[in-house]
C-alpha cells in the first residue's frame, strides 16, 4: 500500500518514463505529479477533456463497460491515461519517452498502481485532500 509520493515513483522507474500525474477528471486539478517534461497542470486539463469525450462517446453508442486505459501515440511520446477504478474520477497519467520505453511494461506499472490506490481509497482520498490544502 503505497502513498500518492511512492506511487509515483514507481510509475517514474518505467523506461523511457518523463512525468506522471494523479488527475482528478471533475475539475482538471493534478493531485499529485512527479518528474519534468511537460507543464503537467495543462496536461491534466486537456486530458480531462479526453476522458470526459470518451465517456460521453461511450454513452451516446450505449457501450455498458469502462475504460481501462487511454493510449496516445505522438512522435516522439506516448501518453497513457489510466481512470482509477475504485475512485471515480480520478486518472493515472503517465508520459513516456517513445524511443526508451516499453509500453508493455508501462501500462502493466500503471495497472498496479492503480490497484494499490484502489486498496487505499478512503486513506488515497485524505492524502490527495491534505496536499490540496498544503
Amino acid at each position: 500500500m503505497a502513498s500518492v509520493k511512492e506511487s509515483m515513483d514507481v510509475l517514474l522507474q518505467s523506461d523511457g518514463a518523463m512525468c506522471t500525474a494523479i488527475v482528478d477528471a471533475n475539475s482538471g486539478m493534478v493531485l499529485g505529479q512527479a518528474g519534468t517534461g511537460l507543464d503537467l497542470e495543462l496536461a491534466a486539463a486537456g486530458n480531462t477533456e479526453v476522458v470526459r469525450a470518451k465517456l460521453k462517446t461511450m454513452k451516446s453508442l450505449g457501450l455498458n463497460d469502462k475504460i481501462e486505459d487511454i493510449l496516445i501515440t505522438l512522435g516522439t511520446q506516448y501518453h497513457i491515461i489510466r481512470p482509477v477504478a475504485s475512485k471515480e474520477g480520478l486518472f493515472i497519467y503517465l508520459v513516456l519517452d517513445k524511443s526508451k520505453s516499453n509500453l508493455a511494461l508501462a501500462r502493466r506499472n500503471c495497472q498496479e498502481v492503480e490497484s494499490t490506490l484502489a486498496l487505499r481509497s478512503e486513506e488515497h482520498t485524505s492524502e490527495l485532500q491534505s496536499q490540496l490544502e498544503s
